[in-house]
């Protein structure tokens, strides 16, 4: 919601305008947001008397008929639009199909869309709502980590455009956000895991309390949702709320001030300085949530070289990375890596590096006159220092799969075979760990693995390998 406040005065050769755009919106903690118990949602759309939802394929599988009994409880008539995850299917045609719902439904100028689904999914329709009559409210429920304790503090929708990643975008806000943690009872370990990253990147440079306890309940943490898995301790359902509650108000403490991103040095662009060159180095990406643990991991060895934090610090941030089970090297980090990395990154961030690091524990300093042969010199003793630790300081499940690429509907048996899999996962799985798309094992018929086709390509299973090479072809550029 925005309000628009402005003056006008003359000059000597015109008029000058001088204003400002008010930006406002609410989040809601709510444990079960479809739960009938639970109006808070259905009072959003009491008015209209009906709302369009955008969500994607997998969310809808595991909670399309809990959100149709939901709607149908309060009398409020629904209709849904089902789209692709995944950034193969983050595009223009997909951004038009949200529109064209928009279009069909008879969406009002200010009558929300409901978006249900990770940050893809927030990104593309959130887009829509900005560009549809200039200016579309909409109502955001986001599903995964990620979603939840990252994504959700941005206004920032986008989608990716012929080479270039968010490359057709806008600043604009959601009028609300959800934020209901027990979606991640469903959501992969895989998943969890990824956006445990954000987490740390976070309290390492400007919460030492929250880091404090991820360091203290890491695994069981992952291993139960964030607490909300049937079995879960009280003790750690505590921490997890706190971790969020405070790890999501520390973030738009930081971002708040500069939602439009005019101030360069972010705080919470700790883990991006290099970062996307890990992510998109491998035939098979790496989960944003493994490159930038990557970088945040070299970050953290370049501020010890340099004193900004002591050595037990250090320990202390390689430790809970390990444990987490998240990259902190990969065998194609090298020096040219990191010289293309910093290359690139003096580009978006105005000629200086601007690198977000711990200085110390907790707290955070920007390192913007960093040599060649420190940065080399950092890297080398990194890769020493890797292999004291387990698979040499590689992560677990660090690669990009089906839930996080996307993939096309076309004859390919993979597809079908993929989706018959998903499904069994969720049949097997007491947690019913089937809507962020994994299969288990990662495996197929004939044993084949689901990052060996994204990789490779075979046979009839071209279309997914195409899909992630277009998506790494096209990030690079």
């Amino acid at each position: 919601m925005s309000d628009m406040k402005a003056t006008v005065s003359e000059t000597a050769t015109g008029f000058h305008v001088d204003g400002y755009e008010k930006i406002s919106y609410d989040f809601t903690f709510l444990d079960g947001v479809f739960d009938v118990n639970n109006r808070q949602l259905a009072d959003c759309y009491e008015r209209w008397g009906r709302v369009l939802a955008v969500t994607d394929l997998n969310v809808h599988n595991v909670y399309g008929q809990q959100i149709e009994r939901y709607f149908e409880h309060y009398g409020i008539d629904l209709k849904v639009h089902k789209t692709k995850i995944g950034e193969k299917a983050k595009t223009v045609p997909t951004w038009l199909s949200i529109v064209d719902s928009m279009t069909e439904f008879g969406i009002y100028r200010k009558e929300p869309v409901l978006v249900v689904g990770g940050g893809l999914v927030t990104d593309v329709a959130g887009f829509a709502c900005a560009a549809y009559r200039r200016n579309t409210n909409f109502i955001r429920v986001p599903t995964t980590v990620i979603g939840l304790i990252d994504a959700s503090v941005s206004i920032k929708v986008a989608v990716n455009y012929g080479n270039y990643k968010n490359r057709l975008g806008a600043y604009h806000a959601p009028i609300h956000t959800f934020l209901d943690f027990t979606f991640l009872r469903t959501l992969p370990k895989a998943q969890i895991r990824n956006g445990f990253a954000e987490l740390i990147k976070i309290s390492t440079c400007s919460h030492l309390d929250t880091f404090n306890l991820l360091d203290k309940y890491c695994e069981e943490l992952i291993d139960t949702g964030f607490g909300r898995c049937d079995g879960a301790r009280p003790e750690v359902r505590k921490a997890a709320d706190d971790i969020n509650r405070e790890g999501i108000l520390e973030m738009l403490r930081l971002e708040t001030p500069n939602l439009h991103e005019i101030g360069l040095d972010r705080v919470i662009a700790y883990g991006h300085t290099w970062s996307p060159m890990h992510e998109l180095v491998p035939e098979t990406p790496l989960r944003h949530g493994h490159a930038i643990s990557i970088d945040m991991a070299y970050s953290a060895t370049l501020a010890n070289s340099r004193k900004l934090i002591s050595d037990e610090e250090h320990r202390r941030v390689l430790n809970l990375f390990s444990r987490a089970g998240l990259s902190m090297d990969h065998p194609q980090f090298d020096a040219e890596i990191l010289d293309k990395g910093t290359a690139a990154i003096l580009k978006t961030r105005d000629g200086k590096l601007r690198a977000a690091v711990p200085s110390p524990l907790g707290q955070c300093k920007f390192l913007n006159d960093v040599e060649a042969k420190e940065l080399n010199a950092a890297l080398l003793r990194h890769k020493k220092l890797m292999r004291e630790y387990p698979r040499n300081g590689e992560g677990i499940e660090a690669y990009v799969d089906a839930s996080d690429t996307g993939y096309s509907e076309t004859n390919s048996a993979a597809v079908h075979e993929i989706e018959d899999a998903a499904a069994k996962a969720g049949e097997l799985n007491g947690n019913g760990a089937i809507h962020g798309g994994s299969v288990p094992n990662g495996t197929l018929k004939g044993g084949k693995g689901v990052k060996e086709i994204l990789a490779n390509g075979h046979n009839g299973e071209d279309g997914l390998s195409n899909g992630v090479n277009g998506f790494v072809n096209g990030a690079r550029a």
